[in-house]
């Protein structure tokens, strides 16, 4: 298990939340740097682009360089340039995918008990039951439910 001093602030806030109960359907976001959890503000998030600084929220709490969370999400280098150099506020569709990859490592936080390291460790290793390392899955859709459906049968004692 991490040091306390080692975990990001979101990444304890998270899992203070798996310990004391979830404020809402959507807790993952806090991993953005977000502090609402209900889908009509999530909604409205996306729609509006989230700003860079939850780009950096999500790197620091995923423990990653930021090219490769760029990658992970299916962002370009060249446009993660753009978007800081222009004000750093992502598209919907950008910021869309930045979202599913929160709500993974949410899930994988989840699984771990809260433990970054470990959570980490699984979304970046070879799964048999995915054939890939989930982290090569999330740049799409398809590709991060086959990851979160492992990560849901793990969670309920179904080893694939």
């Amino acid at each position: 298990m991490e040091a306390p001093d080692d975990t990001p602030r979101d990444v304890a806030r998270f899992t203070r939340f798996l310990k004391t109960g979830m404020p809402g359907m959507h807790t993952y976001t806090v991993l953005l740097g977000l502090d609402y959890f209900d889908l009509p503000n999530v909604r409205k998030a996306v729609e509006k682009g989230f700003p860079w600084k939850a780009f950096e929220r999500l790197t620091t709490n995923f423990g990653l360089p930021g090219d490769r969370v760029a990658e992970i999400a299916g962002i370009p280098r060249r446009t993660l340039a753009r978007r800081k150099a222009e004000g750093g506020r992502f598209t919907a569709d950008e910021s869309d995918r930045l979202l599913r990859v929160a709500r993974v490592l949410g899930q994988s936080l989840r699984l771990f008990d809260g433990n970054r390291q470990s959570a980490v460790t699984w979304l970046t290793s070879l799964q048999r039951a995915l054939g890939a390392e989930p982290v090569a899955l999330l740049s799409s859709d398809y590709g991060a439910r086959e990851v979160e459906r492992v990560l849901g049968a793990l969670e309920h004692g179904v080893y694939l």
